[in-house]
């Protein structure tokens, strides 16, 4: 039995509730009933009874989910569960979303699993959107929809309350593309380099920085005289920690694509080719063979990162994962 009784503030009666956790601390927890003091006594009883027996004490974050669980401890075990069903990328996405402001500021709210509420969400929206664009939000809106969305699956909860809650409006993307000038200054800028061919390939091809970054050498057919864009790299954070995901695919189905190798690319793949393999001769046991079938590796076989090219060459953040805004103007 959860014990309670009212407590008067600025006017208003409040349900103070005593119980003991988990682990046998004491805690208290208050509550408003909304009703002034004046001629509502009863009321207020009658309402500390019903959170009385409604009320169920948070429960051990590392036991099974539950519905009386904090909803952060909730979300910590999700991102558990959801690890072994999304791509590496997408996982990291969600726990540095969730470990850097969602689990946070739902902690500090202390509700439970199954005492959220739309409106709890929405608030945690409008707080945020003071903080951060419109995006954000809505990939914050995307973890802790998945995860109710899981809850309501495993039947720990009826409804999702993220259904119930307004998204921000996707605020609107404006590419920026070079002029022939600046496209001119970025190739002499790179000339002799060891991210030329990726800065060159990005501008005729309009390649995304993984795309370019993941291209191999057996996806350039020389006899064809086509190059298949389907396989990927990026970079992750995982608990502080950079990994390099290399994905035999691309972001979309839409961006796996064969292109033509036009006569230049042709040409200077052809060279390249040749001089990476004069690379390994010169090298010998310090090559590094792990990224032999890269086309964008160094003089000593490390493959070039993708952060590495946004932050020595795109003027965009390193952290953008869009397409970069180049165009070559004839």
């Amino acid at each position: 039995m959860v014990a309670g009784h009212l407590q008067e503030k600025n006017g208003i009666y409040y349900v103070v509730l005593t119980y003991k956790t988990y682990d046998g601390k004491r805690k208290t927890k208050w509550q408003s009933t909304g009703l002034p003091i004046k001629g509502n006594k009863r009321r207020a009883e009658a309402m500390m009874r019903e959170l009385q027996d409604d009320f169920e004490p948070p429960v051990d974050p590392n036991g099974p989910p539950s519905k009386a669980m904090l909803f952060a401890d909730y979300l910590v075990q999700w991102l558990e569960i959801a690890k072994s069903t999304v791509k590496l990328t997408t996982y990291a996405s969600y726990k540095e979303l969730s470990n850097s402001r969602i689990i946070p500021y739902f902690r500090n709210l202390g509700v439970t699993l199954g005492d959220l509420k739309a409106v709890h969400i929405q608030a945690f929206y409008q707080e945020q959107l003071e903080r951060v664009k419109p995006n954000t939000v809505i990939h914050y809106h995307a973890v802790i929809h998945r995860a109710l969305k899981y809850a309501v699956k495993t039947d720990l909860i009826d409804v999702n309350p993220a259904d119930k809650v307004d998204r921000p409006k996707k605020n609107e993307f404006t590419g920026n593309f070079y002029s022939k000038d600046e496209m001119n200054a970025l190739f002499d800028a790179v000339r002799g380099s060891k991210i030329e061919v990726a800065v060159m390939l990005t501008a005729f091809y309009g390649l995304r920085r993984s795309e370019v970054v993941g291209l191999k050498w057996a996806a350039v057919d020389f006899e064809q005289n086509t190059i298949e864009i389907c396989h990927t790299v990026t970079t992750v954070r995982l608990d502080g920690k950079e990994v390099l995901v290399e994905s035999n695919g691309t972001k979309t189905k839409s961006s796996k694509r064969t292109l033509p190798l036009v006569p230049v690319f042709r040409e200077r793949l052809l060279a390249l080719q040749e001089e990476q393999k004069e690379n390994r001769k010169l090298c010998g046991r310090c090559y590094n063979k792990k990224y032999e079938d890269y086309i964008c590796v160094d003089a000593m076989g490390n493959l070039i990162k993708p952060d590495y090219l946004s932050y020595n060459i795109f003027v965009g953040s390193p952290t953008a994962s869009s397409r970069v805004a180049i165009q070559l103007v004839a």
